[in-house]
């Protein structure tokens, strides 16, 4: 019988037994067991590289003494090295001795792996009476399918379903940190557990739309919450810390999440500095489910003004060498830029994508398109670049080229250049045509006026008229 089949069997009897047992499921009959509804508050700080602050309170009575303490539902990524157990009510009065983390979960295939070398009970139904016989045999392995050793024979198959006599001790039915803690207070406290954690991770995605002539812009910004991380935080108190933290890096699992939008009219997301990074805090509770994406509102900004560019950019191999042909239909660059300053903007933005839409003359919002911003402080330029121009094209010819040297092992090269630019539109527009300079470079003759934008880059603007175009031309001397 397929291995399939024996865990479906073994999860029927599981069922059966689980209903004759007091839930939660505990390991040992003397362990005090802490549920989620001994939760007074959880607050998460989750940071942008998959890793989060977890800080759960829970209201407890404990004896004084060594006991053991089993909090459930902690997160399945728990890092125990990280653990902190502490008393909110009476400072010190818990001491942890030892604590441990089993990674394996209750469920059918980790229950009959626990049980190699013990017995389990079989039992046979008769599928036309309806009569069942018992019978015992002993788990031999479970590699790639059950192998059952009877009094008489040895099979690889389960005929009938199989009855376990107990929960193996080193299995729980939901994450759990098992602590031997030393208690001297006596009576009902609140403990703290804080931890690091995995699978808890969030980034900013931020929608533009742009008004009729592309001077305004409109932005929200989300922030999209995701926990893979065993368990679900009801009611948590949301923080988000936005910088590059240094870590030691360790493997984490990738796993498929369910998604859902839960989008807040107004967030009041509140940000502060925290050392080199800046903290975010949700202005209200939440509910972060296990498997989950979230998306929760940072921001929002009316109006913003912009500025459009178009620009045409070229490469510095070609000062160098003889390259006739340089291109023929070349599409600018289309970029988009605003000031992070007023209007609802002025808070650091943390790193994510920007998505820009406009809408159509029906009114329909259309994407127009996106790009990725990293961490920007306030009065920060944001510089979007969203794609290519469909309208304004380019050719680009080298017309002459010499090379003269060397001179102190450095050459002189002299080129010229012709640049013929094209408007199909029915308006007119600016085009910047900026160019990378290699070595000491000098600009011989031109028929528009350049700006040198940077020590490396010579930059040209120039206004082509409504279904149009102009011809940039230029010589250059460069010492490289």
């Amino acid at each position: 019988m397929p291995m399939h089949s024996v865990l479906v069997r073994a999860a029927g009897a599981l069922i059966a037994f689980a209903l004759l047992v007091p839930q939660p499921v505990s390991a040992d009959p003397g362990e005090r067991v802490s549920t989620l509804a001994e939760q007074q508050a959880v607050s998460i700080t989750i940071y942008n590289d998959n890793l989060a602050l977890v800080r759960d309170e829970r209201r407890l009575a404990l004896p004084k003494g060594v006991q053991q303490l089993a909090l459930r539902d902690v997160s399945a990524q728990i890092d125990p090295t990280t653990a902190i157990l502490h008393s909110l009510t009476s400072a010190g009065a818990i001491a942890v001795i030892e604590q441990n983390f089993n990674f394996d979960l209750l469920s059918p295939e980790t229950l009959l792996e626990k049980y190699v070398g013990r017995e389990v009970t079989v039992v046979h139904a008769n599928y036309r009476t309806g009569a069942e016989t018992r019978e015992q045999a002993r788990v031999l392995a479970v590699n790639g399918g059950v192998v059952l050793q009877y009094a008489n024979r040895i099979e690889t198959a389960v005929d009938g379903r199989l009855v376990f006599a107990s929960i193996p001790a080193n299995l729980r039915d939901r994450p759990t940190l098992v602590t031997q803690i030393d208690n001297a207070y006596d009576g009902e406290q609140s403990v703290e557990l804080d931890y690091l954690t995995g699978g808890l991770s969030w980034h900013a995605d931020y929608v533009g739309v742009l008004n009729g002539d592309d001077s305004k812009l409109d932005l929200n910004g989300l922030v999209t919450l995701t926990n893979t991380s065993g368990t679900s935080y009801n009611n948590a108190r949301m923080q988000l810390v936005a910088g590059n933290l240094n870590r030691v890096q360790t493997p984490q699992e990738v796993r498929t999440l369910a998604t859902v939008t839960d989008r807040a009219a107004n967030a009041g997301m509140r940000q502060e500095t925290l050392f080199e990074y800046h903290l975010y805090t949700l202005g209200r509770l939440t509910t972060i489910a296990d498997k989950q994406t979230k998306q929760v509102a940072m921001l929002s900004a009316s109006a913003v003004p912009v500025t459009k560019s178009l620009e045409l950019r070229g490469e510095e191999y070609y000062y160098t060498q003889a390259s006739s042909d340089l291109g023929q239909m070349l599409k600018p660059q289309v970029f988009l830029e605003f000031q992070n300053d007023g209007g609802g903007l002025g808070i650091p933005l943390p790193k994510g994508i920007v998505r820009i839409y406009k809408k159509d003359s029906q009114g329909n919002a259309q994407f127009v398109g996106e790009d990725q911003i990293d961490h920007t402080a306030r009065k920060e330029r944001v510089r979007l670049r969203l794609g290519e121009s469909f309208d304004v094209t380019a050719t680009k010819k080298q017309t002459d080229f010499k090379r003269v040297g060397p001179f102190n092992d450095r050459y002189q090269y002299e080129s010229s250049y012709t640049i013929e630019m094209r408007n199909a539109k029915n308006a007119a527009v600016t085009l910047k045509v900026v160019e990378p300079m290699p070595g000491d470079w000098t600009i011989l003759a031109e028929n528009y006026p350049h700006v040198k934008s940077s020590s490396a880059t010579a930059t040209w603007t120039i206004t082509l008229p409504a279904d149009g175009k102009e011809t940039l031309e230029y010589t250059m001397r460069v010492l490289y």
